[in-house]
Parts: C-alpha cells; structure tokens; sequence
C-alpha cells in the first residue's frame, strides 16, 4: 500500500495489544502526527478531564488534514471514523493483551501521563471481559464505517508487524 494513500488513520483494540505501539511505528514510517486519546483524557493525577474539554480536543484534532489516532473511546469512534481513511484493528486475544499490559509495567509511556508501577485490578478485568462487552461493538461500529474507509485487521504482532515491514 503506497504511503501516500494513508493520511488519516486510526488505531483501535483491546488494552494491552499494543495499540500505541503499532501507533507509533506507523508514525515513524508515514511522518504523520500521532494523537494519543488517553492524552486527551487523562490528567496526570489520574483523573480526566471534562467531557466538553476532550470532545473540543477531538474536534480540533480531527480538523488536521493528517493524523494517526491512537485509542477507542467508543463513543466517539463514528466521529472519528466520518473524518478517517483507514483503520488498524488489533484485534489479539485476550491472553496477549493481558500480558502487553503487565510488560508495560513501571515503563516510562509518552501515551499516558503517568507511569503505571502495577497492574490495576478492575483494569484487568476490564481487558478480560472487553472480548464479550467492548469487541462486538467495537466490530458493529467498524462493519458501519463510511465507504472508502479501508480496514485492517490483525490477529497478532506478527501480523502486524508484517504490514508495518511492507511499508
């Protein structure tokens, strides 16, 4: 796939699959800006910001003519995906994420504004039951994507890292 046919890009999936990740290796081999929702959202004491505040933040991301976006955010994946070209969906079982996000433990992230130095029990739970309760929706919403808005879908690193080496 020629560069060029890639200007806006998101990156969805489960916690942990390694989202940012791909996310930033895309950046490095497209020069595009990468935008991080977590960023948006969060606050370095762990709290986030007002919904108003992140949904302007959206909107004035959205408004740039190049971009890769990194995160789900549900509620606002068909405002993204109205604006998007492409979309990587890292689509990995539950035992890779799990592990993504424990090896990320006590490592310093440029996608969060904190470092995490354990793993959070309710968020480990969350990456546990998101293949039953966040996935089905997550697929529901990339099946109504506009036209045009081509998909990839990758069922492991390997995969992943195959496309991103085909660049």
């Amino acid at each position: 796939m020629p560069r060029q046919s890639i200007s806006r890009a998101l990156v969805v999936g489960c916690p942990g699959a390694g989202k940012s990740t791909f996310a930033r290796a895309l950046r490095d081999k497209l020069n595009l800006p990468l935008v991080y929702l977590d960023m948006m959202w969060h606050l370095a004491d762990g709290s986030h910001v007002e919904r108003d505040v992140f949904e302007t933040r959206l909107a004035k991301a959205l408004a740039h003519e190049h971009w890769i976006i990194d995160g789900n955010y549900l509620h606002t994946l068909e405002q993204r995906l109205r604006h998007a070209d492409t979309v990587f969906f890292l689509d990995l079982p539950v035992e890779d994420c799990l592990a993504g996000a424990a090896a990320r433990i006590g490592l310093p992230r440029e996608d969060l504004p904190w470092q995490e130095d354990e793993l959070d029990p309710e968020f480990t739970a969350y990456i546990k039951r998101f293949p039953k309760e966040q996935a089905p929706l997550l697929r529901s919403l990339l099946n109504g994507r506009p036209a045009g808005v081509k998909l990839f879908t990758f069922r492991s690193h390997t995969e992943a890292g195959r496309y991103l080496a085909s660049l």
